[in-house]
């Protein structure tokens, strides 16, 4: 261990707080609305047709500005790409009765439509991660008229009983016919911060167990003390889901699987991903517990009428493959080359 950048390191963490630079990339709020704030990412020279960065539910959309060195999105601004950035805010128990329709009809193509006006009405290409490239491929698909030119996913899962975390609750939830869960999100409104926020840490619990180890045995290494440190600030910032929004993931995409089948009922209607048209890539984590790649390479077979289906691994757990420090050699070169083929 080299004992002087250690030294430097313990005096920075003690000191000051941490080694980390934390510093948001630098943006402006265009739009606003129930459950979206749309903002510009400013910095570089942009140039051509917009990008969308698309968060899931419940995590916060710093996911794609971890921290400085280690941000998709600070990446992509000094890529002189014409970014953009939709953040839920924070769910409270007054929003129980929103559903996942409530994003489909509502928030994403509000969201798609402001993006394409404020770059002047050019199509708009979607990078989004998790729940959040789902949602981004069924708003597509349920309405072909949104200026969508592509879509870009990172560990978004379709096939559940490809989920280690999921397969032995499954048959429970099945035999009570789905009575396990249901009362307890109906009575608190939803899943609250605090258990989202310990499902995200049991993901990885292995790491949880030996993070004491790994920091005295990378004392000397602050690019990797400084990305705990971002991962930490990420969970402790995890958003609860609306009750409504919980429920319909946990019959239709948990119990039934429906999205296996690239078919589901949302609001009342069937919505296909046979309909999507657009170029789409997929990235999943060789190492991603909540995303296994057998789950999220699914995806490729319900999406038949596409112009493209590209499908890529990268090295990282479920937020590592979007913002760990393997992943600005390997997931933001795929997007890279996804984008420069279908940017004009």
């Amino acid at each position: 261990m080299r004992v002087s950048e250690a030294a430097g390191n313990v005096r920075d963490k003690v000191l000051r707080g941490g080694v980390a630079d934390l510093r948001p990339v630098p943006r402006t709020l265009i739009d606003k609305g129930p459950n979206r704030s749309v903002y510009r990412f400013v910095g570089g020279a942009p140039r051509g047709e917009p990008v969308l960065l698309v968060p899931p539910l419940a995590a916060p959309a710093l996911c794609f500005d971890l921290r400085r060195g280690c941000s998709l999105a600070e990446h992509l601004v000094d890529g002189d790409r014409r970014l953009y950035l939709v953040d839920y805010g924070t769910v409270r128990f007054a929003d129980r009765r929103l559903g996942l329709e409530h994003w489909i009809d509502e928030v994403l193509p509000r969201t798609v439509r402001a993006v394409s006006k404020d770059a002047g009405g050019a199509p708009v290409h979607v990078v989004a991660w998790c729940l959040g490239g789902i949602l981004s491929l069924l708003t597509h698909a349920d309405q072909p008229d949104l200026p969508i030119a592509s879509i870009a996913t990172v560990a978004a899962p379709i096939d559940m009983t490809a989920i280690p975390l999921i397969a032995p609750i499954k048959p429970l939830a099945d035999l009570t016919n789905g009575w396990i869960l249901t009362p307890v999100y109906r009575v608190l409104g939803g899943a609250p911060r605090a258990l989202v926020k310990r499902a995200f840490q049991l993901s990885a619990f292995d790491k949880m167990v030996t993070k004491p180890y790994a920091i005295l045995s990378h004392l000397d290494d602050r690019d990797f003390l400084a990305q705990l440190e971002a991962v930490d600030r990420f969970t402790d910032n995890m958003i609860a889901y609306p009750g409504r929004t919980f429920g319909q993931m946990y019959h239709r995409f948990f119990r039934a699987n429906d999205l296996a089948e690239g078919e589901v009922d949302i609001g009342g209607r069937r919505i296909s991903l046979r309909e999507v048209k657009a170029p789409v890539l997929v990235v999943a984590g060789k190492g991603d517990g909540i995303a296994p790649q057998r789950a999220v390479r699914k995806l490729v077979d319900v999406l038949p009428n596409a112009a493209e289906v590209r499908f890529e691994t990268a090295p990282g757990g479920h937020l590592g493959v979007l913002a760990g420090r393997g992943a600005r050699t390997t997931t933001w070169t795929y997007l890279d080359e996804f984008l420069d083929a279908h940017i004009s």
